[in-house]
């Protein structure tokens, strides 16, 4: 019995530190600006922007902040998300504006975007690339 347990513990031991060797070579790239789409349910209207990280989108009624986006390296099964809020705009129904209500903030992720999206009546916004940046290490 000891020695079966010796035996799992060097298994699972030697299984970490496999696993711990591939995250030290598998970095991600850092992002310098995202690809978004948006949709104007309205009209029925899509448009593409490039977004600088850390830099503000302005559609319609609604504040897109680009906080953060990474992806994986070519080699590697495709993963890209970027870190993003979304504020719209309020008015106090004479055009006074009352600032942004905070209608999202998360990761969202460009291989499946309806597992964090934005919910809004008018408007939908997802990521389509993280581009340009250098690896992490």
């Amino acid at each position: 019995m000891r020695k079966l347990a010796t035996i799992l513990l060097a298994i699972s031991l030697s299984s970490v530190s496999v696993a711990a060797e591939e995250d030290v070579e598998n970095t991600n790239i850092i992002g310098s600006t995202v690809v978004l789409r948006a949709l104007d349910k309205v009209t029925a209207t899509t448009e593409d922007f490039t977004v600088k990280v850390g830099d503000e989108l302005e559609y319609g009624s609604l504040r897109v902040a680009v906080k953060r986006c990474e992806k994986k390296p070519p080699e590697e099964i495709p993963a890209t998300w970027a870190f993003i809020q979304v504020f719209d705009k309020r008015t106090d129904g004479e055009g006074e504006e009352l600032g942004g209500a905070k209608v999202f903030s998360g990761w969202m992720m460009a291989e499946r975007p309806a597992i964090s999206a934005l919910e809004h009546p008018v408007y939908d916004v997802w990521l389509l690339d993280c581009q340009s940046g250098s690896r992490l290490r």
